[in-house]
């Protein structure tokens, strides 16, 4: 698969001379679902406000579909479509004449039919007619939403697009992004829900203090980086783990009714089978074992940690 954004050694210093950027390389595949994390001020909204022509880069370059976004920077913000944070939308226009004017901005012909068809996949058909100081904050985004796309772009950015809605809507969100991606347009979010990233992106990037630390797909991110975990509750407690079984990492709860073996998915050395042969072997009665998976959130909390 192509890319259809390609970033080089993107930076971005102020005058106050904070660095938002370093030297920031990333190629964004046609057609992919690409969520970017980081705590705040991390460089998220800097680096999709850097590629949408919002500011300007200090150094580095950025190309979409092969177009600078210095040099050809009507072409290429008229392949993108934004969401931003912010809502901002005019009180007392109604969201018909609101997404109509966002599509004459960019100079795209007048059509009505494919204006409808949006807002009939947004929800917001039957309130084509309202005023926006009429909607609900979730369906205030969907507005937004429906001007980023008006101009049918290529490429959608979404700055943190479920942030102060409810659960319910948030998943809601996910459905309309889903739907979007398989008409193949490309979507890259930032996001604070750790759970967003894991239910709708196929890759994760992962910001921190104006660095990509790394870009991965999600799978292989959670198994090379992830931790499992081999639970196994006892039938009568204990107070110590034996002596057979000091050579592996093995924990034993405050009560002594469970045991814990914790291990990184990709490291070759470990050999889980052996393990439970000695803890069947070890003399401990067993009532009970599960597997759990290390989270998205485990991980990216760990990389941000050993970052700072």
């Amino acid at each position: 698969m192509d890319s259809i954004i390609s970033i080089k050694d993107l930076s971005k210093t102020y005058n106050s001379g904070f660095e938002a950027l370093k030297a920031v390389n990333l190629e964004i595949k046609r057609g992919e679902i690409l969520a970017l994390l980081g705590p705040n001020g991390a460089g998220k909204t800097t680096l999709i406000s850097t590629i949408c022509g919002i500011i300007s880069p200090s150094s580095g370059s950025v190309t979409v579909d092969g177009f600078d976004i210095i040099s050809d920077f009507r072409k290429t913000r008229a392949m993108i479509g934004l969401v931003p944070q912010e809502l901002t939308l005019g009180s007392f226009d109604t969201v018909w004449s609101t997404v109509r004017f966002s599509r004459g901005l960019f100079g795209s012909k007048r059509d009505d039919a494919y204006l409808e068809q949006l807002l009939k996949d947004l929800s917001l058909f039957d309130k084509k007619d309202s005023e926006i100081r009429a909607l609900s904050g979730g369906m205030k985004r969907r507005v937004l939403i429906a001007k980023a796309l008006s101009h049918q772009p290529e490429v959608l950015f979404l700055d943190e697009p479920t942030a102060g809605v409810d659960v319910e809507l948030r998943k809601e969100m996910w459905k309309i992004v889903h739907k979007l991606s398989k008409q193949g347009v490309t979507i890259i979010l930032t996001t604070h829900y750790i759970e967003e990233a894991e239910e709708i992106a196929e890759r994760v990037g992962v910001i921190s203090n104006g660095e990509l630390l790394l870009v991965e797909k999600k799978d292989e991110l959670m198994e090379s980086l992830g931790k499992k975990q081999l639970i196994i509750d006892l039938k009568e407690p204990v107070k110590k783990i034996p002596s057979s079984l000091k050579n592996y990492n093995i924990e034993l709860s405050e009560d002594g009714m469970q045991i814990s073996y914790t291990y990184v998915v990709k490291d070759e050395e470990v050999d889980v089978s052996e393990v439970l042969h000695e803890i069947t072997n070890s003399g401990l009665l067993l009532k009970d074992l599960k597997v759990e998976q290390s989270s998205l959130e485990d991980i990216f909390v760990d990389l941000v940690k050993e970052e700072s």
